[in-house]
């Protein structure tokens, strides 16, 4: 294994290990457990992409690429349609009032963290040189 692929490798445990830690301080430091909402879109949210596949050639599979195909930009869609829930749960949970401001901004921050660390791992994944 090269430096390389254990540097990438490390990036992206700790960019999983800081958003769920985001996920969990926003729920205990402001002693509300409802944006664990939030828990159940991280879990749906790669499903669509997972059960219609990716393109698997030569383009990023999140980003496009020139083969495509109808179930492939379903699952897409689908992905991103789910991935909006995990930013609409906690702005309406925080337009409600049932949770605080701070609690919401450390959700919003987690799902960042998340969302970059998938992008991350997508590109680096679709790369000819055999990291994943």
């Amino acid at each position: 294994m090269a430096i390389q692929d254990f540097r990438v490798i490390m990036v992206l445990a700790l960019g999983v290990s800081t958003g769920l830690l985001l996920q969990l301080l926003g729920c205990v430091l402001f002693d509300n457990w409802w944006p664990m909402l939030v828990g159940i879109m991280y879990v749906l949210v790669p499903m669509p992409y997972l059960f219609f596949g990716s393109t698997g050639g030569d383009g990023y599979a999140i980003y496009g690429s020139n083969i495509q195909s109808g179930w492939v930009d379903a699952g897409k869609f689908l992905t991103g349609f789910s991935a909006v829930g995990s930013i609409a749960i906690p702005a309406i949970l925080a337009h409600a009032k049932v949770i605080t401001i701070g609690a919401l901004i450390m959700e919003l921050a987690a799902a960042l963290v998340l969302g970059a660390t998938v992008l991350t791992y997508d590109y680096f994944n679709s790369k000819d040189t055999g990291f994943f």
